[in-house]
């Protein structure tokens, strides 16, 4: 009988143990900052902050475009389109390159940040929508819960980041941006952000950005979904917008999320 209360403890612990490990993490509010006029035309698919401008890719077939643009008077200081048979994604920037993901065409384009000429191309498997970096390698999304972290001279798959917040996946990821440690990655349809650990793939909180869509207003019934990351690790600030977004904003780093204890 004392085995059988001890194995029941055990067991017990064990489940409690797994409960706990399951919990959803916890959700914090976007306080917004400051406000920026954004393209209207712009369907936002990467966006990135370098040297005191926003680099931005924009989707669409024929529409697509990579630009560099000063944030505060919304001014295009350069900018180029892809060919009419590319559907353009995400960015990211490695040291002066800009590495620009392409839909559905497995292609990568890659260009020099100061002259926005393209000096070379990167070839991929499946659909491409995120791309971030993270001081090492980049990350890829696809739509699906799983990111892929590639390096950059040949895209080769080093690993695979299977996102899950407690015991439940957590698909389509779409833009992603590293910030401070985290991978951040836009959910397609939401108006949350999911704040990764790039070891184990749990959400370790997530952001709720809806204040930014009431603060729209009117003008967001012309706006599509929350898709576009830029954070500025001088200042903390983080720019947030979306795709045919009137605005960019930028809200306030959250707070540290606290240790888990063992």
């Amino acid at each position: 009988m004392r085995r059988f209360f001890c194995f029941l403890a055990v067991t017990l612990a064990v489940l409690l143990s797994c409960a706990c490990s399951a919990q959803p993490a916890d959700t914090h509010t976007a306080a917004i900052g400051a406000e920026f006029a954004h393209d209207t035309s712009a369907f936002t698919q990467g966006l990135l902050y370098y040297d005191d401008a926003l680099y931005e890719s924009t989707g669409q077939y024929g529409q697509s475009r990579l630009r560099q643009v000063e944030p505060a008077s919304n001014t295009v200081t350069r900018e180029l389109r892809l060919p009419d048979r590319y559907f353009g994604e995400g960015l990211a920037r490695v040291g002066d390159q800009l590495f620009w993901l392409t839909w559905r065409s497995g292609r990568a384009f890659v260009f020099d940040i100061h002259s926005f000429e393209q000096i070379g191309t990167r070839r991929y498997d499946g659909e491409g929508w995120g791309l971030t970096y993270d001081g090492r390698r980049l990350i890829m999304s696809d739509g699906s819960a799983t990111l892929r972290v590639l390096e950059p001279s040949d895209f080769s798959v080093v690993r695979r980041i299977d996102v899950h917040d407690g015991g439940r996946a957590v698909d389509k990821l779409n833009e992603l941006e590293y910030v401070d440690g985290e991978i951040w990655a836009n959910i397609w349809y939401s108006d949350r952000i999911a704040r990764i650990d790039p070891d184990s793939g749990a959400v370790l909180a997530w952001l709720d950005a809806s204040p930014l869509r009431t603060a729209l207003g009117p003008a967001a019934d012309g706006a599509n979904v929350l898709n576009g990351i830029a954070w500025d690790a001088d200042s903390g600030r983080i720019y947030l917008t979306g795709k045919y977004w009137p605005k960019i904003f930028t809200v306030a780093q959250p707070p540290d999320i606290p240790p888990t204890l063992d």
